[in-house]
């Protein structure tokens, strides 16, 4: 088959980035975009003059020449939106997190099982070069069994506005805005274990709004690891960027961001150089995403992250909800 035909649904901060990826991956073409008619048009306008500016979601899902959509609208649309394009036969790479809770998340994959048609799910730290480095290492089994990580998904004196800040539009604060980061990653550096329990204080201390701002969310795996994950904006303090995460085994110690490693015999430490970032989220994870999607689609197989590893982040997000709002333990398996 040809190059897949990519529409991008949102021109915000993420929708430019995905638009690049679709112009750089060398299997999609950027067919075109739709966002609200405001400074975003503008911006779309100059950057791709002669690319479809579409009128509606509906007319970029009506577009016989339009294969796969990105969406990158308010959590609250994801559903809505993932359902129309897969009912006009399109393949979606949804922007994270899938959905607003579980319930969504399963409607979702239900649409796209029903469909015929892929759904990704845009947890992209997956695609990271130094996040696939260090997942290599620690495939080699060189630093023993895994006690525990300590991840982290925070933004330091700074937070978002708008629809982020609204529960009926997002289905939560930081914890479902940064958090995912860090869930998703420490699961992808353990090699995907599937969660056993849950404990959390999720809660807002910082802001005038109606969501989280603050959060620490304890997680045990079936592997036997127990995870640690910070979650907030606004914070004073991070002790790694967006989704940086340490591990801690038998034989040594890792990190992602600044990514190293060392161990506890003789051997030197691991000490990578990679090209130098532009930005901490780095276009080349995006690209690297959209050629997984485009490849998945042309294999007619599932995507990796896709409904499995999507599904299992909201199920994380919303044990940790509920376990700040009772107190208790939340058992997963």
């Amino acid at each position: 088959m040809g190059k897949i035909r990519i529409g991008v649904l949102g021109f915000g901060f993420i929708g430019t980035i995905h638009a690049k990826a679709a112009e750089n991956c060398g299997d999609t073409e950027l067919m075109g975009v739709w966002t609200q008619p405001d400074q975003t048009l503008d911006n779309l306008k100059r950057m791709f003059p002669t690319k479809k500016h579409y009128e509606s979601p509906e007319a970029m899902a009506a577009d016989p020449e339009v294969d796969a959509v990105v969406i990158g609208r308010p959590n609250s649309l994801h559903l809505p939106m993932g359902k129309l394009m897969f009912e006009n036969g399109k393949h979606v790479l949804m922007e994270k997190p899938m959905a607003m809770n579980v319930q969504e998340a399963k409607e979702l994959i239900e649409a796209a099982k029903k469909a015929d048609r892929r759904l990704m799910v845009g947890h992209m730290w997956r695609f990271d070069r130094e996040a696939v480095a260090l997942r290599a290492l620690l495939d080699e089994g060189e630093f023993g069994e895994v006690i525990k990580t300590k991840s982290y998904g925070i933004h330091q004196n700074w937070g978002p506005a708008g629809w982020f800040t609204h529960s009926e539009l997002a289905g939560g604060g930081a914890l479902i805005d940064m958090g995912v980061h860090a869930l998703d990653t420490t699961r992808y550096l353990l090699g995907d274990p599937n969660p056993k329990t849950v404990y959390a204080v999720v809660d807002r201390r910082f802001g005038d709004y109606d969501v989280d701002d603050n959060g620490v969310t304890v997680i045990t795996w079936d592997n036997g690891v127990t995870s640690i994950i910070e979650s907030g904006w606004w914070h004073p303090h991070a002790d790694g960027p967006e989704a940086s995460t340490q591990i801690f085994a038998k034989k040594g110690y890792a990190r992602l961001f600044p990514t190293m490693a060392k161990y506890n015999d003789e051997r030197e430490p691991w000490l990578p150089r990679f090209p130098t970032r532009e930005d901490h989220c780095d276009q080349h994870i995006y690209n690297n995403q959209m050629q997984e999607f485009a490849s998945a689609i042309a294999e007619g197989r599932d995507p990796v992250p896709g409904p499995e590893e999507g599904l299992v982040i909201m199920r994380l997000c919303e044990a940790a909800y509920e376990s700040a709002k009772t107190g208790d333990v939340v058992k997963l398996s």
